[in-house]
């Protein structure tokens, strides 16, 4: 039942009595069916339950229901006070919320007005006896039955035993379970093996900050000897491709890394990892890609990853959320930049972003292959037709970026809007330096933009070759679709979509982000150094015209968000010491970290490739 227990403590040279609930410990009978599991076919049988008591809702002095949770659901619990019981189910209320129960009872059908959706929610249990099994305190930190006032997340970190008490968090749990097995069963029957790389490595300056772990021993020069975290099993798995012994790789990978504290970065995190040998250096045949333009086209190697990972993907998707995913779309990073100003586009979504450089630079100082160094670009907003971010708009008119502009056209100005600065507008117009003294030049550009009074056109002008992972026009894209969200205005389809974005630049000029590897240094590794240049642009890669090759690098992106990512490998061990000596500028300590990966590579490593996905 429920009893009190006495405790004497010394403190500080005093005693101290208190009284307190006691935990039952002792023998209890053993529960017949969890929380989740009875049904109208259960009625009339006598259970066991055991579980987490949820607050007493009392219809009356003497009938009052009790929900009890465990990890597999609710049943609801009717208590009776009569004149034989009243004493001993008063107790009963007593018991604070959230203390572990045991309770013996006779199932029994709900009336018709009182049931509910779910296995449980046609029955409940009338309760005969109980134990309790460990009282819950009654000062807990939160309350996890109250889903209408969820406290804080940093709260709920620091008691995440309590937070998990809740269903959606649980449900994630079980989910996380559920596409694990799944995984394993798909790349099972695919012919790939498991296998478990090491934990703990050497240090290379691989692409992102490492976790170093101490050890006991120190080198012959008495300097501390340190492991390294694996960012990922890069180069493990490159080294079992390598051996010939596994032609086909993957294990479900923990991955450590020391970033900062953005919310799509943990300092570690689980990973499907996967590797395959003998993957192509070309693109699939035309027969099996969808037709179109081709920057909708699948053209680097690595096709055979693309395959694996989308049947990976389409039955997690069915099995997990019953749905079909349609199938997966194509885009290049430099049609992802132009038309979205993201290398991860959310196209969700419209407001694509239009570039108007032909028609706002003079045919007389546009060379013929069109290859300028700025490019001009546009987000229009239509009157009439892109209602919902009507006022995100309002909003961004007065926050927003210096390098983007905003014009509301008018009968005044639709002739002039790419010249006239506007109110409010620090910058000068596009027109000025740049745009051609020509009597059709306004019918150029509007009829480009299809153009009308009342509509609002964003404007911003950017280095041809962009920097980074989106543009000031993509960054105002996603904060007016965001904005609309919250304002309840925008509603996006609950459909997935998924997206390949491919192509990207092999190496980066200048990158911020990897200016602790780079040390002043011009050029560092887009993805990661062991990233194959495509075939097309090899002669640009051994003469030195780094900025203009692409890479066989591929990312998986969902709703704007990266989920995966991976690249076809260098398998040329000189081409991989180009790399490192010639690009990067590695200096000869940070070389001779990577011996091993070249040497294996000399040791007759098959062309390889391979994708890691977020778990």
């Amino acid at each position: 039942m429920f009893g009190l227990v006495t405790v004497r403590r010394v403190q500080n040279g005093f005693i101290r009595q208190m009284t307190r609930r006691a935990a039952h410990s002792g023998p209890f009978p053993q529960r017949t069916h969890d929380c989740g599991a009875l049904s109208e076919h259960d009625v009339g049988s006598n259970v066991v339950l055991s579980g987490w008591l949820f607050p007493e809702r009392k219809v009356s002095k003497s009938f009052s229901f009790f929900p009890l949770r465990d990890s597999y659901g609710t049943t609801q619990l009717v208590v009776h006070r009569d004149h034989i019981n009243v004493d001993k189910f008063a107790t009963l209320s007593a018991v604070p919320p959230e203390s572990v129960i045991l309770i013996q009872g006779c199932v029994r059908s709900r009336p018709n007005h009182s049931k509910r959706p779910g296995t449980t929610g046609s029955i409940e249990v009338v309760v005969q006896e109980f134990t309790v099994l460990n009282p819950a305190d009654k000062n807990l930190p939160f309350s996890t039955s109250d889903n209408q006032t969820i406290a804080n997340e940093d709260l709920r970190a620091k008691f995440r035993y309590l937070d998990l008490r809740r269903s959606a968090l649980s449900q994630n749990l079980r989910k996380r379970s559920h596409v694990a097995h799944i995984v394993r069963n798909v790349l099972h029957d695919r012919g790939f093996i498991e296998v478990e790389t090491p934990i703990l490595l050497k240090s290379t300056p691989e692409g992102a900050r490492e976790f170093l772990v101490p050890t006991r021993l120190r080198s012959r020069d008495g300097l501390p000897l340190f492991y390294a975290l694996p960012q990922s099993p890069q180069q493990p798995k490159q080294l079992l491709i390598c051996s010939g012994g596994i032609d086909k790789y993957y294990q479900l990978a923990r991955c450590f890394r020391d970033e900062d504290g953005r919310k799509d970065r943990q300092p570690e995190f689980t990973q499907v990892d996967l590797e395959m040998a003998f993957v192509s250096w070309s693109p699939p045949p035309v027969t099996t890609q969808c037709p179109g333009p081709e920057s909708g086209r699948w053209r680097i190697g690595g096709y055979e990853i693309k395959e694996v990972t989308e049947q990976l993907i389409a039955r997690i998707w069915k099995q997990v959320e019953n749905v079909d995913l349609p199938e997966v779309s194509v885009m290049t990073y430099r049609d992802a930049m132009a038309r979205f100003g993201s290398d991860k586009p959310d196209t969700r979504f419209g407001l694509e972003i239009q570039d108007v450089t032909e028609a706002v630079v003079s045919p007389s100082t546009l060379p013929q292959s069109h290859d300028v160094r700025s490019v001009w670009e546009c987000i229009v907003l239509r009157k009439g037709q892109d209602t919902a971010f009507e006022g995100a708009d309002q909003i961004c008119r007065e926050d927003h970026e210096d390098a983007v502009q905003r014009v509301e056209l008018t009968i005044e100005n639709i002739n002039s809007w790419w010249l006239d600065n506007g109110p409010h507008q620090p910058q000068r117009g596009f027109g000025e330096g740049t745009t051609p003294n020509h009597a059709d030049a306004s019918d150029r550009i509007n009829n480009l933009l299809q153009l009308r009074v009342g509509d609002v056109v964003w404007r911003a002008h950017r280095p041809a070759i962009p920097k980074g992972g989106s543009t000031s026009l993509g960054r105002l894209r996603l904060k007016l679709a965001h904005l609309a969200q919250e304002r309840d205005e925008l509603v996006l389809p609950s459909t997935p979509h998924f997206l390949w974005v491919t192509e990207f630049p092999l190496f980066s000029c200048n990158d911020e982000d990897k200016e602790f590897l780079t040390r002043g240094r011009r050029w560092s590794s887009t993805h990661h150094p062991f990233t194959a240049p495509m075939y097309e642009d090899l002669p640009a890669f051994y003469a030195g015209d780094y900025g203009r090759v692409r890479g066989q690098h591929y990312d998986l992106v969902l709703n704007g968000v990266e989920i995966g990512g991976g690249s076809v490998r260098i398998h040329d061990s000189e081409m991989q010491e180009y790399v490192f000596q010639d690009v990067l500028q590695l200096d000869q300590i940070e070389r001779q970290s990577f011996n091993h990966l070249v040497h294996a590579l000399k040791c007759g490593a098959p062309p390889h490739g391979g994708l890691a996905l977020g778990v």
